[in-house]
């Protein structure tokens, strides 16, 4: 892609538009870039290829070799200078293919980005953001699909974005990169090709915030990332048979909008929480625990939680299918938090955990 191209492709008019995800994003990366000198953008691919998913596509030809640098094959080397960059007072944007790489870069992670701040008794912050594909449902297989974004929300120091939305898309980058500390941002490899209007009005965004996406009496469904378009599908489908579902997007894994969800349930006293992670150890088990111990008061049933198959991620489409959340599982975990029956067919097909198995 040419510069005129890359160019053409921003958005001038103040009007509605049409917009993709990974679209959005690339105007973000474009803005950020061009808004801060000390911004650059480093990864595997992410130059002449365009970024493994298209994100960066055209950067390298308007911002040059410097501020779109192709990194080699070594997770925890391009990491680490990353984090070595951010201390130095740069604002480094670090792009990790999948959120399975990510495991090499680890160490780099949680013992340098998420600690030398407490490590140094607050001399030394690290303004790092490093995003990432996660998820599956595009038969990419075991290496390439897993959702271990809970895990990072586990670890003190970091910030963990999961942004769902084209306007969310559009808008955390610039806060992120405000922020002092190191933020993860995990956009989901299904969301990429989704299509919509950014509004005219639309941004800057909340990253300290969850967001209640529709709202509703009867139930809360309490998800994130790719998982929200299929909370709104099952919110869709409960309405028919008159239960009025909330869907709240988390929108920022570490640190929790306990308020948010907390307000959500104390409105429709039941839950269901979809997570893409496997069940056992997960953010939806933090969640529940969460739940009960802050508002069990307000619960007039018990937490359902829609998750993962606790395998690994199957290539085959209906293996991978039917190890993830879906909205027919939704919609069935929707139906026992109300005690009632889910409805007979596909779309509200019940699925019990059975060896292992859940969601």
């Amino acid at each position: 892609m040419t510069t005129t191209r890359a160019r053409t492709a921003e958005p001038t008019a103040p009007d509605d538009r049409e917009t993709t995800y990974r679209d959005a994003m690339r105007e973000a990366l474009r803005e950020a870039l061009r808004t801060d000198e000390r911004v650059f953008l480093m990864g595997e691919d992410v130059g002449r290829y365009g970024g493994c998913f298209g994100v960066s596509l055209g950067l390298l030809e308007e911002f040059g070799p410097e501020r779109i640098r192709d990194a080699p094959l070594s997770e925890s080397a391009f990491v680490g200078a990353g984090i070595g960059a951010a201390l130095a007072g740069m604002r480094p944007i670090v792009e990790i293919m999948t959120v399975n790489f990510s495991l090499l870069a680890l160490d780099q992670i949680l013992n340098n980005a998420a600690t030398l701040l407490h490590m140094s008794g607050g001399q030394l912050s690290v303004p790092i953001v490093i995003r990432m594909t996660t998820g599956a449902g595009r038969q990419l297989a075991a290496q390439h699909s897993h959702s271990l974004e809970g895990w990072y929300a586990h670890i003190p120091g970091l910030r963990v974005l999961t942004p769902a939305t084209l306007t969310d898309a559009r808008y955390m980058l610039a806060p992120a990169l405000a922020d002092p500390d190191p933020v993860l941002i995990f956009e989901h490899g299904a969301l990429y090709n989704v299509s919509g209007v950014l509004p005219a009005d639309a941004g800057p965004v909340d990253i300290d915030h969850a967001a209640v996406r529709r709202p509703g009496t009867d139930v809360s469904l309490i998800t994130y990332g790719g998982s929200l378009p299929k909370a709104l599908a099952a919110a869709d489908d409960l309405a028919g048979s008159g239960i009025g579902a909330e869907v709240v997007d988390l929108r920022t894994l570490r640190t929790l909008d306990d308020a948010t969800i907390g307000e959500s349930v104390a409105r429709t006293h039941r839950a269901v929480v979809i997570d893409e992670g496997w069940r056992t150890g997960s953010l939806a088990a933090e969640i529940s625990a969460r739940l009960t111990e802050e508002h069990f008061y307000d619960l007039d049933a018990p937490v359902e939680r829609v998750c993962s198959a606790e395998v690994p991620m199957p290539y085959a489409r209906r293996l991978e299918e039917a190890a993830l959340p879906q909205v027919g599982g939704i919609v069935a975990a929707a139906h026992r938090a109300v005690g009632e029956p889910a409805p007979v067919g596909a779309n509200g097909a019940e699925r019990r955990p059975v060896a292992g198995r859940s969601g």
